[in-house]
């Protein structure tokens, strides 16, 4: 009972404190999405009957003189762009009205656009989610600075994996599996995420180059909402501790985008080993360890929870570059086809595949929502 009363006196006070900041950087997001979308699909020529940030009816909005009504809804979990020619707010096309239109509809009419206009205009929303992530981080490390430590190993745990890999103080990493190490952070990164496969360093020693193989250990270690995860370990310290390290503006847009490179693939690499069953899908989060996430991180400082707005914003632009109907990604997929094939994709076929990814995205969103509420309130299944 103590347990619980506790976990509702920090889900009110997360409501009150953390509800409107998680509310800020969502909206955040979702428009910057949604006006990737609404930019390019303007410059085709299309034209946008509505904007929306969130669903559910309309709390307040305004119609410009192009007539695109800008509403937001009263449900703050997403948001849409409806264009000329989609029968909703999921883009999925209306054949039958686009078959009816006259020749001035069918020039402003999304539906009607070439190929290559259709996929920019879809494909402009994940890349706009990237390119804010992008911009933040470079405006970060030429302000504020990027943290740097060198790749020097500092020290080696005795009886760790790096021991019996042969490392030694000293020793400088310059690549992991061939991709190349600048930084203690990114080293550190590569090793947290790996699922105990060896992995093949290549070390500078006193100006002597080996190639070292070190398998990580496994182990238990709290996020910052107190969840266990498994993350990988070799058991070795840097030389010095970081620095912030101001980046001149070049240099800061060229490490954001290797920022942002390395950040999608770790993702990528992560979700496909819970595919295949080598990392637990307790490591994923809805919107609610979102949330907590949020509010752990707004307590840190504005730099931080700034910095964890940029993250999030790969991420949304990564899942919806997944090949599932509704998502981005499923759109890019029927053009795909529709450009092999040399035909659209029949209504029937694009209404059954609207259908199955709706279905994928509810239980996906149910199942990530039971693992909020399961770490939350603590709720096992065991017997």
């Amino acid at each position: 009972m103590a347990h619980l009363i506790g976990t509702l006196h920090g889900l009110l006070h997360w409501v009150v404190y953390a509800g409107p900041i998680y509310v800020i950087a969502l909206s955040i997001l979702v428009f910057v999405h949604e006006f990737g979308h609404f930019w390019v699909a303007r410059r085709c020529g299309v034209k946008i009957e509505a904007f929306s940030i969130g669903f559910g009816g309309e709390l307040f909005g305004w119609t410009d003189r192009l007539g695109t009504r800008w509403r937001v809804g009263w449900l703050p979990i997403g948001g849409f762009v409806k264009m000329f020619g989609d029968a909703d707010a999921s883009s999925r096309p209306d054949l039958q009205a686009a078959a009816l239109m006259d020749m001035a509809a069918k020039r402003v009419s999304f539906t009607h656009k070439e190929l290559w206009q259709k996929s920019l205009i879809v494909a402009a929303g994940p890349a706009a989610n990237f390119l804010f992530a992008i911009v933040v981080m470079a405006a970060l490390f030429s302000t504020i600075g990027q943290p740097f430590t060198p790749p020097i190993i500092g020290s080696v745990v005795a009886g760790s994996a790096a021991e019996k890999a042969g490392l030694r103080t000293g020793d400088v990493v310059e690549s992991v599996d061939g991709v190349t190490v600048r930084r203690f952070e990114e080293l550190r990164q590569i090793v947290v995420l790996d699922s105990g496969d060896p992995l093949t360093m290549a070390i500078n020693r006193g100006g002597q180059s080996l190639t070292l193989v070190a398998t990580p250990q496994i182990v238990d270690e709290q996020d910052l909402l107190g969840n266990k995860t498994k993350v990988g370990r070799l058991g070795m310290l840097p030389s010095s501790e970081f620095v912030m390290r101001h980046e001149d503006p070049a240099t800061a847009l060229w490490q954001a985008t290797r920022e942002t490179w390395s950040i999608t693939t770790s993702s990528l690499a992560t979700i496909g080993q819970m595919i295949i069953g080598r990392r637990s899908a307790d490591d994923l989060s809805g919107p609610i360890g979102i949330g907590q996430m949020i509010g752990e991180v707004s307590h840190e400082g504005f730099i931080p929870l700034v910095h964890l707005i940029a993250l999030l914003s790969i991420s949304l632009g990564l899942i919806n570059l997944f090949p599932i109907p509704v998502l981005d990604g499923g759109h890019l997929l029927f053009y795909a086809i529709e450009a092999v094939s040399r035909r659209p994709v029949s209504e029937r076929a694009l209404a059954f595949g609207f259908r199955v990814g709706f279905a994928l995205i509810v239980s996906f969103f149910v199942f990530v929502m039971w693992h909020d509420l399961s770490r939350l309130f603590h709720i096992t299944s065991g017997t």
